[in-house]
């Protein structure tokens, strides 16, 4: 959308007021932007890590699968999982503070032994699921606000700035040429004023 402006002082008071609020802006979103994306190559990589880990440790379960058919259902559940907000560059993205499971009553004499392993195993295994679901969940936060913000800084830098630069020089023309006018116009009748008194 083109801008709209009048060949007015007032215009060109407010289109350089608005101007300056941009000029102004850009470098703290380009600052911003790139904050932002340092944050998202390093939650990438934090939940590649996790991933990694999450099937290194499924493999070593892996042969473990017979013992696993012995395993009681519903044996170990998450109680509670508790997140707290982390803001970069203004975006709040959830973060994993701590995990609680609960544990189903089991005897420890009807149980074979490595029961107490298999329950560490899973607690194991959520915990590196959820950090792994939540370090990608922040991501794409970052994501989605970087690309917002990669968005604003190209449409000030690439859009609005030169506007608003073309529409004030076109004012401050206009302006300049009627105040030329004027001058031009004083200075004939100026002229004339002086040819009558001399006749």
């Amino acid at each position: 959308m083109a801008l709209k402006f009048k060949y007015n002082k007032t215009s060109l008071y407010e289109l350089s007021k608005q101007l300056t609020v941009r000029e102004k802006a850009l470098p703290t979103l380009k600052s911003k932007e790139a904050a932002l994306r340092l944050e998202i190559k390093k939650l990438k990589d934090k939940a590649v890590e996790y991933e990694v880990k999450l099937a290194q440790r499924l493999q070593e379960v892996k042969n473990l699968t017979r013992l696993w058919v012995e395993f009681e259902e519903g044996l170990v559940k998450i109680k509670v999982a508790s997140y707290r907000s982390r803001v970069i560059a203004g975006v709040k993205i959830p973060i994993l503070d701590a995990i609680e499971f609960e544990l189903m009553e089991i005897s420890q004499y009807h149980k074979p032994d490595w029961f107490l392993d298999g329950i560490r195993i899973l607690e194991d295994l959520a915990r590196l699921r959820l950090l792994y679901e939540v370090s990608a969940r922040a991501t794409q936060i970052l994501e989605y606000a970087r690309k917002k913000t990669t968005q604003k800084v190209n449409l000030y830098e690439k859009v609005q700035i030169p506007e608003y630069q073309e529409a004030i020089r076109r004012i401050k023309r206009f302006l300049e040429d009627e105040e030329n006018l004027a001058k031009a116009s004083q200075k004939i009748l100026k002229k004339r004023n002086q040819e009558k008194a001399v006749v």
